[in-house]
């Protein structure tokens, strides 16, 4: 049996501490874990693709993990997982809300190849609540991100926000 690939899929506009524990936890159920930054330009990105993968990468870096890298991707998951020769794709879940949408997915995925797996792991109980969206609001009305992102980023999107002078009313 060859090399146990991964794949973990996401926006990371900005990555947060849901997304590096989830990648610290997938990390071990593969041999390598290819953290693919997609592009979705429905969800109004703060951060533009290079600047998202650049910032993974330093987050990755960070972490530490042998095992795992990063890659910019721009197509079906499952096309991308075949390229990169992935079994495995690792969701994360926060909530009943997520579980629908990705069971949906992960349908629709093996319809379209039966050879790869989804894996969803449960988010840390005290990480439930971040989501990307909402530290992006958080940062645009004033308020404190740093309890769901790492001080690097908590940087970027404070001075992205400060850059883009889109503040909300208090």
């Amino acid at each position: 049996m060859g090399e146990r690939i991964g794949i973990y899929p996401g926006t990371f506009d900005p990555m947060t501490l849901g997304h590096a524990d989830i990648i610290r936890r997938g990390s071990k159920l593969v041999d390598r874990l290819i953290v693919g930054v997609t592009t979705n330009p429905s969800k109004n990105p703060m951060f533009s693709t290079q600047e998202r993968l650049a910032m993974t990468q330093r987050e990755i870096a960070a972490i530490g993990l042998e095992n795992v890298e990063v890659q910019a991707f721009n197509a079906l998951l499952v096309k991308f997982a075949r390229r990169m020769g992935a079994t495995v794709l690792i969701r994360g879940l926060r909530a009943v809300a997520d579980f629908e949408y990705e069971y949906q997915m992960a349908g629709m995925n093996q319809q379209l190849d039966h050879s790869i797996e989804t894996v969803f792991l449960m988010a840390d109980v005290s990480l439930q609540p971040i989501a990307s969206k909402l530290v992006k609001e958080i940062a645009i009305f004033g308020g404190d991100v740093s309890p769901f992102v790492s001080e690097a980023v908590e940087r970027d999107v404070v001075a992205r926000v400060a850059q883009s002078g889109r503040k909300g009313d208090y």
